[in-house]
C-alpha cells in the first residue's frame, strides 16, 4: 500500500506539458479546479474530464501511474459516496430494507462527487509528475512575489513546500524498509482490533521520526555549509520566461472555465 503513494514523484520527460512554464501549470491547475467545482451536470463534467484526459495523453504519463496513486484515497471516495447516497433527501430508490434510505438524488450526487474527487487528485498528481520540486519552488516564489512587499516569508514558505514534496517518497521508502525489518522480527501489523493495530505501529513510528529528524539535521548542516541565508539576493539557474505555448495553455483553460460557468447558468 505504501508503494502506491506516488505524491511528490517526478517523471522526467520532454513532452509539451513538461516544457510548459511551472507558473503556467500552477495557474492551469487552479483554473481546472475552479471549473471542476463549477461543473454541475454531464455536459460540464464531460468538458472537464475531456480536458484532463487530453493533458494526460499529451504529458505521456500513463493512466496506470495516476490510478495507482488513487489507491490510497479509495476509502475517502467510498465514504463520501455513501454519505451522499443515504443522507441526500429525495426519492427513495426502492422500498426494500436499507434502500428506503437511499435516494436517486443521492446516487446522482454521489457519482458526481466521486468523479470530482478523482479528477481533482489526478490533476494534482499530473502537476507533480511533470514538474520537478525545484521548478515548483521557483514558480511559487514568482507567483507569490508581490507578498514580499508585505514582509511575508514567501521564499521560506515555498522552500518548505518543496522539501516536503521532495521527501515524501523518501519517507515512504524508509517506512517500507522499517516495516519489512519489523515483520522479519515477527511483528504483526494486520491482526487484532484497531487499538492493537495502532499499538503495533509504535515500533515503526519511533525509528521513522528518528530518521526524519536525522535527515532534517543533515539537510540543515548541508545548507549552512553552502552559506544558505534565505531568499535575499538569490538568483535562479534557469530564469522562468513565458512562451507562446504558455499563453495558449492559459487561454485554453480560461476558455474551459468560462464555458463551464456559462453552461452552469443554463443548468447543464
Amino acid at each position: 500500500m505504501l508503494k502506491d503513494i506516488t505524491l511528490g514523484q517526478y517523471f522526467p520527460g520532454d513532452t509539451p506539458i513538461h516544457r510548459l512554464d511551472p507558473r503556467t501549470k500552477l495557474l492551469c491547475l487552479i483554473l481546472f479546479i475552479v471549473a471542476l467545482f463549477c461543473a454541475r451536470w454531464l455536459v460540464t463534467y464531460g468538458l472537464v474530464a475531456a480536458a484532463l484526459i487530453a493533458c494526460i495523453v499529451i504529458s505521456g504519463v500513463s493512466f496506470r501511474a495516476l490510478t495507482k496513486g488513487l489507491k490510497t484515497v479509495y476509502i475517502i471516495v467510498a465514504f463520501t459516496a455513501v454519505m451522499n447516497l443515504f443522507f441526500t433527501p429525495g426519492t427513495p430508490i426502492a422500498d426494500v430494507a436499507i434502500l428506503r434510505h437511499a435516494t436517486w438524488e443521492g446516487a446522482r450526487t454521489a457519482c458526481f462527487m466521486m468523479a470530482r474527487i478523482v479528477m481533482l487528485i489526478m490533476g494534482s498528481f499530473l502537476l507533480t509528475y511533470t514538474t520537478s520540486p525545484i521548478a515548483l519552488t521557483n514558480a511559487l516564489d514568482k507567483l507569490l512575489g508581490p507578498l514580499k512587499k508585505l514582509h511575508f516569508p514567501v521564499h521560506e514558505l515555498t522552500l518548505m513546500m518543496s522539501l516536503a514534496l521532495r521527501f515524501i517518497p523518501t519517507l515512504i521508502e524508509e517506512t517500507d524498509k522499517i516495516m519489512s525489518a519489523q515483520k522479519a522480527r515477527g511483528a504483526d501489523f494486520e491482526s487484532g482490533n484497531i487499538l492493537r493495530r495502532a499499538k503495533a505501529l509504535v515500533p515503526i513510528l519511533v525509528p521513522l521520526f528518528v530518521s526524519a529528524f536525522r535527515r532534517a539535521d543533515e539537510l540543515a548542516t548541508a545548507m549552512e555549509s553552502r552559506c544558505y541565508h534565505g531568499g535575499e539576493g538569490r538568483t535562479a539557474l534557469h530564469v522562468l520566461r513565458y512562451r507562446t505555448a504558455d499563453y495558449i495553455a492559459l487561454a485554453l483553460f480560461v476558455l474551459l472555465t468560462a464555458a463551464v460557468i456559462v453552461l452552469r447558468r443554463f443548468g447543464l
